[in-house]
């Protein structure tokens, strides 16, 4: 069994910036495995990530090949690693001091030794993510050791308290990283084309923290938004309506789980019940 995640300390929360927009933009190459070697999918599932608990990283699909394999990046030293079909790590890359286009030629060096057109590999997108140095040539730099560590507790503690919500929750997805908002997510289907998203992420233009956050399609007025959020959770508003926790509000230690846990809990159940109001 692999062991709980060491959780985050949510008193660094608000300083993990510059470490989330690098470990951003080495997500994309993994997603970029996705993206040059499987079909493409309306809702873009080809491109999203798989956390990996045992390793701590976020993994693409397999892709089939001569010897079919993985890509992940792990945050905590933000490295990539090339992953077999059993997923052993078959080679790894440390990012740091490396530029995009260096990491970019040892991917193509690796995918080229397990039977993939190494031509083929592309990180070429659809969409655009926050801008970082390392878009424009500057090479990754993981000297701030603390942040990325952090930064890895965070996606580690959310996608282990999505997989148990999801384990209790019937109509649950998958859980999964897409690589465009950079969030973990599931979505939870409400019936009659309403559903519910849950998720953490590492922070954005609306909160720059780790959050996590439910939502609810179609967007309900934000009248109808009832009261009984717990845990520290408020409602979010601004051009987007659902329930929000930020992580610098959570506890730190053993109660952080509970926590998270408890504001998930109540927010699901607030969702569902505006969702089913609306019909």
């Amino acid at each position: 069994m692999t062991p709980a995640p060491l959780p985050p300390d949510p008193a660094l929360a608000r300083a993990l910036s510059d470490a989330r927009r690098q470990v951003h933009h080495a997500a994309q190459f993994a997603a970029a495995v996705g993206i040059s070697y499987l079909p493409h999918e309306p809702d873009d599932s080809h491109t999203n990530l798989e956390w990996l608990p045992e390793l701590a990283a976020l993994a693409s699909r397999v892709i089939p090949a001569r010897a079919a394999f993985r890509l992940a990046v792990r945050p905590a030293d933000l490295s990539l690693v090339l992953l077999d079909a059993t997923g052993s790590a078959a080679a790894s890359l440390p990012l740091d001091g490396h530029r995009i286009d260096e990491a970019t030629a040892w991917i193509r060096t690796r995918v080229g030794e397990r039977g993939a057109d190494p031509v083929r590999y592309t990180l070429a997108r659809h969409y655009e993510i926050p801008r970082h140095p390392v878009r424009d040539g500057a090479a990754f730099d993981t000297r701030d050791t603390a942040s990325f560590d952090q930064l890895g507790r965070w996606l580690a503690t959310g996608a282990a308290a999505l997989e148990s919500l999801r384990a209790a929750t019937a109509g649950a997805s998958h859980v999964r990283c897409w690589p465009h908002h950079f969030d973990i997510a599931l979505l939870i289907d409400a019936g009659d084309g309403r559903t519910v998203g849950v998720g953490l992420e590492p922070g954005d233009a609306y909160y720059d923290e780790p959050y996590l956050y439910v939502n609810m399609y179609p967007q309900p007025p934000a009248s109808a938004l009832t009261p009984t959020l717990r845990a520290g959770g408020t409602w979010h508003t601004h051009e987007w309506i659902g329930a929000a926790l930020a992580g610098s509000h959570l506890p730190a230690g053993g109660a952080q789980r509970a926590a998270i846990d408890d504001f998930l809990a109540s927010a699901v159940a607030s969702a569902r019940a505006i969702v089913g109001a609306a019909r």
